[in-house]
């Protein structure tokens, strides 16, 4: 193996302990940070996500508080709990679980969330803002593992980059972010042709398509970054969308699955969540200041 290690689990930590002392300046002014989790129907899918957080938010000093509704809530139902989770100024973010039941299109849950309260960045507005290069509540993941790449001795400007894989919450923002840092950006996807040609000429690699040992170090130019994003079981392994041992052989730097983008993407939520507390705190002294 020839590639760093990226630890992301030490990038995680210093980020949690900024995060936590940001937290404990917003309590000291009167405003506890507080996370709220929704799910709905059998939540044993996303008991893991949701245990992992509220270790997390106790760490971050984010209170974190996670509600289950029955798996026959409609849809307007739901809206409504979204609705007075929105207007409730002692919540200052929302996270919504997946799954979902069928009749629960995710996408209109997260339209529902306020923007000042979409700690997860999948607001519309929230993702729409990065094309401004107006960086506010982003997408976590995506958000992640630009932050990941940032930390590596490598300038940004004029940097080309591969992104392999399109999809709204990952791969777009991935390239809007590093276009707005000054990166030369080749998104691909399902129908670009020879992914190898595009990958092979980057000076780092974002893959997040869900299709393990997509990417192979054959695809990789010597000593490029490699940030692997995917999240998949195989025979009872947590894998990425790297063949991680060619890879490794050829890569400058190289992300582990499990252990590289996952811890960074949870410091990113509770980053968010405090810095949405702060933004509510500014929003309501703007707006009910004393003239």
């Amino acid at each position: 193996m020839t590639a760093t290690l990226i630890d992301g689990k030490a990038i995680a930590a210093r980020m949690m302990a900024e995060t936590r002392a940001a937290a404990e300046a917003l309590v000291a002014a009167g405003w506890q940070p507080r996370l709220v989790s929704v799910s709905v129907g059998d939540v044993a899918a996303a008991e893991l996500y949701v245990r992992n957080q509220q270790r997390q938010a106790e760490a971050a000093g984010v209170a974190f508080e996670a509600r289950n509704y029955p798996s026959e809530i409609s849809l307007e139902q739901l809206v409504g709990v979204l609705q007075g989770l929105n207007a409730d100024p002692r919540v200052n973010g929302i996270i919504i679980q997946r799954p979902l039941p069928a009749h629960i299109p995710v996408k209109t849950l997260q339209k529902a969330v306020h923007p000042l309260k979409d700690v997860e960045g999948m607001h519309p507005s929230s993702i729409g803002n990065i094309v401004y290069n107006d960086l506010a509540l982003g997408p976590c993941t995506a958000v992640a593992a630009v932050e990941i790449l940032k930390t590596l001795p490598l300038q940004i400007e004029g940097l080309n980059v591969c992104v392999i894989g399109h999809s709204e919450i990952v791969g777009k923002p991935i390239a809007f972010l590093m276009m707005g840092l000054g990166a030369t950006v080749t998104v691909c996807h399902h129908m670009t042709r020879q992914v190898a040609v595009h990958s092979r000429g980057a000076d780092a690699v974002f893959v997040a398509v869900g299709k393990p040992g997509l990417v192979t170090g054959a695809m990789l130019k010597p000593g490029a970054a490699l940030i692997d994003i995917g999240i998949n079981r195989v025979e009872g392994r947590t894998v990425g969308d790297a063949d991680f041992a060619s890879c490794a052989e050829v890569a400058g730097w190289i992300t582990p699955v499990p252990g590289g983008v996952g811890p960074v993407t949870v410091a990113i939520l509770m980053k968010n969540a405090v810095l949405a507390t702060s933004m509510q705190k500014n929003h309501y002294a703007a707006a009910f200041a004393v003239a």
